[in-house]
Order: C-alpha cells, then sequence, then structure tokens
C-alpha cells in the first residue's frame, strides 16, 4: 500500500503530494511531530517495471475520439504533468495517482510481438492505431527502452497506420528518419501537445516534458521531414493558460503544422485534489476563481448529469489477475462537481464559457489557415501481411 509522503515541492516532479487511490481500504495520514522540516524534501528516484501483457491493441468506440483503435507502451508517465487525465488509472495498482504515477513506472517488454500476432489474426480490420492515448509514448525512459519505436517498425512492416500523440521532442526526435519513412506511404502523422509558451508554467506544470520552444522545434522539423503534423493546444487551463491559446496557434503554424485542436483541463477523480493542491501552491491568488471556472464549464452540480465512469487503462488485460480491488466504500469519494465523463462535453465543457474558447479556437485556425486536417488522414489500403518469421519464401527456377 501506498505509505504517506509529505506534501511539498520536489524538483522535477509535478504532484506535491502522494494521496491513496480511491480504491484502498486503509488510509494514512501525515502529523506534525514538532520537528522542524527540511528546507528540501528529499528526492524520489524512479523505478521502472516489465510488466508483459496478454494483449496489446485497445478499442473504443467513444464518439468524441477520433481513433478507434490505440496502443499505450507505459503505464505511469515520468513527464509529471499534474492536469494528466491518466493519473487515475494506477488507483487499479494500489498505487497512488501522485507522486507514484510519476515515479513508478511499468512498461510492456512484448509489446512489438504481440502487435505482430495480432496483425495477423484472420479477422484484423485495418485501421489507425494511436500511440499515446493515455500515457506519453516518448516519455524520457523511451531513449533507454525503445518500446514505441519497436512498435512503429512492426508499423511499417505491415504498412500499418500509426498516430502518435506527444511532448517527447528529443526521445522523438531520435526516431524522425524512421517516421520520414512511414509518412512517405502516409503511414504516420504527428500531434505534438504544447500547453503554454512560458517556461516558468511548464517547469511545474509539466516538469519533465521538453521546454516549449523544443516543441515547436520538433514541429519543425517533423514538417521539414515530410511528416504531417498538428498541434494540440492541451489542456486549457482557464485563467492560466487560456489567454496563450492564439500564440500558440500562431507559433505551431509558423512551424508548419498543418492543423490544430484543442481540449479543455479534465478533472476526473483524484486529478481534481492533486491540481488544486497544485493551483494553490503555485497560483494562490488566482485559486479560487480557476476553480470556479471549472465548476462552470462542467455543470457545477453533479446531481443532474449522468455519474461518472471509472478511468481505465486502454489495454482491457492490464488489470486482469495483478489486483483484488475491495469494493469502494460508501461516501469515500464525492461525485466531482468540476467534471463531467459525458460525451461531447468531458473535453470541451459546455455553457458560455465552453462555447466562447469554442469560437476563439475556431476563429483563430480559420485566420491562421490550421485547417488542413485532411493531410493527416493516413491511408489504410497499403496493409499487407510480411512472411512470418519461419515462412519460406516463394522460389522461382
Amino acid at each position: 500500500m501506498t505509505g504517506p509522503i509529505e506534501d511539498g515541492l520536489r524538483k522535477g516532479r509535478g504532484a506535491l503530494s502522494n494521496p491513496a487511490g480511491r480504491f484502498e481500504t486503509k488510509h494514512r495520514q501525515a502529523f506534525d511531530d514538532g520537528w522542524p522540516a527540511d528546507e528540501e524534501l528529499p528526492s524520489l528516484e524512479t523505478t521502472v517495471t516489465a510488466e508483459p501483457a496478454r494483449s496489446i491493441i485497445s478499442r473504443n468506440d467513444s464518439p468524441d475520439l477520433g481513433f478507434t483503435q490505440s496502443i499505450n507502451p507505459y503505464a505511469g508517465c515520468e513527464t509529471g504533468c499534474i492536469y494528466c487525465f491518466a493519473r487515475p488509472s494506477h488507483a487499479y495498482r494500489n498505487l497512488s495517482p501522485g507522486l507514484d504515477f510519476e515515479t513508478r513506472l511499468f512498461y510492456k517488454p512484448n509489446a512489438a510481438e504481440l502487435l505482430d500476432q495480432e496483425l495477423r489474426k484472420p479477422g484484423y480490420e485495418c485501421r489507425s492505431i494511436t500511440l499515446g492515448a493515455n500515457t506519453d509514448p516518448y516519455q524520457p525512459i523511451e531513449r533507454r527502452l525503445g518500446i514505441t519505436r519497436s512498435l512503429l517498425e512492426v508499423g511499417l512492416k505491415f504498412r500499418q497506420p500509426m498516430f502518435i500523440v506527444t511532448k517527447g521532442a528529443a526521445v522523438l526526435a531520435r526516431d524522425i528518419e524512421l517516421l520520414a519513412e512511414m509518412a512517405k506511404s502516409r503511414l504516420v502523422g504527428v500531434a505534438v501537445s504544447i500547453t503554454s509558451l512560458s517556461d516558468d508554467i511548464k517547469r511545474t506544470l509539466e516538469p519533465r516534458a521538453a521546454s516549449p520552444a523544443a516543441r515547436l522545434k520538433l514541429v519543425r522539423r517533423l514538417s521539414e521531414a515530410g511528416v504531417p503534423v498538428m498541434v494540440m493546444v492541451a489542456p486549457v487551463i482557464p485563467f492560466v493558460t487560456d489567454h496563450e491559446m492564439e500564440r500558440i496557434l500562431e507559433a505551431s503554424r509558423d512551424a508548419g503544422a498543418l492543423a490544430a485542436g484543442y481540449v479543455m483541463l479534465r478533472l476526473p477523480w483524484e486529478v481534481k485534489d492533486l491540481f488544486e493542491q497544485w493551483l494553490r501552491a503555485h497560483f494562490p491568488q488566482k485559486a479560487d476563481h480557476v476553480m470556479s471556472l471549472m465548476r462552470q464549464l462542467h455543470g457545477g452540480d453533479p446531481a443532474h448529469r449522468a455519474a461518472e465512469p471509472a478511468p481505465v487503462e486502454a489495454e482491457d488485460e492490464s488489470h486482469e489477475g495483478v489486483l483484488d480491488i475491495p469494493a469502494r466504500q460508501p461516501g469515500q469519494f464525492k461525485r466531482n462537481e468540476y467534471y463531467s465523463a459525458e460525451f461531447s462535453v468531458r473535453q470541451r465543457g459546455q455553457g458560455p464559457l465552453a462555447q466562447m474558447f469554442e469560437q476563439r479556437f475556431r476563429l483563430a485556425t480559420r485566420r491562421l489557415g490550421l485547417t488542413r486536417s485532411r493531410q493527416l488522414t493516413l491511408d489504410t489500403s497499403q496493409f499487407r501481411l510480411p512472411p512470418a518469421a519461419g515462412d519460406q519464401l516463394g522460389m522461382d527456377f
């Protein structure tokens, strides 16, 4: 079970605490023992654990997602973005969505092997596969483990289209030649997420992600290599980063982006408390107003909307046989009035404020010409089955 970790800032980490997940049956609470606190809290090392998967492609029929198939090579994410909607998935591992999510990571060593097997199944229907639907496929540990690259290599072999969502500029740059080769056959597209152009905001909001300048440079390098790229202004945080929307879009257009999208801040489950803790530490004078705006965006009164579904990781097999999840105790978690999980609402919000952000985005993208999304449409007609290991090749005599 997750032990208590004192609240406070840690260099290179986004969360300020390590609260128990909602499935915990026991809870611990830190208290003041009278001893003076250290000026600087100890750093936390990252641990990485291999977790072989049973299957690799996850499928969804969500009407507000632009894909039906996805793969997540990693669970947990070292970039440490405080707002990450995937944080609650760590609760299924009896780990905290807080600092545990950033420091206790898992990877799928057999990901490429499984993908090869699943693409060969007789009933497989070729559709684009998204890498990075939950956690960043180019987070720092990808440099050493190369799981994402191995998946792309399988994709190229099968002519299987893949779409990447990432902030990992430095790590992805290593694979630009591979991406350029796939792009020649319209087999790959990349979405680069840019939340803010401010280095100061980025340092605490996304502590181990690439800098804004590095992400714009990545957009330029991908574009110059012939890889179609779009930019995601995500998440838009009201009263903290929303004023940057137009500047981010303009800088992205100048760097070569073809299209753009945006997602409003989402605060499901434990993310709400983790984000509010971060907000009050870094923007104390804005905190009450920001939380009020989030409440407005998601309807305020939770009694008048559908119940929020429990978040799950992308692969259905990821929790099987791993945990015996106890029933949640009545009243342990109150319904979240700062987030609605309804389709068409969860990513954009609702009401006058949401309509204002949508109008700003639409006007800016039209003015800047960031409307060429068709050029990011990938070609599924080239899919083929390459010879499997041990197959005897045909010979002409």
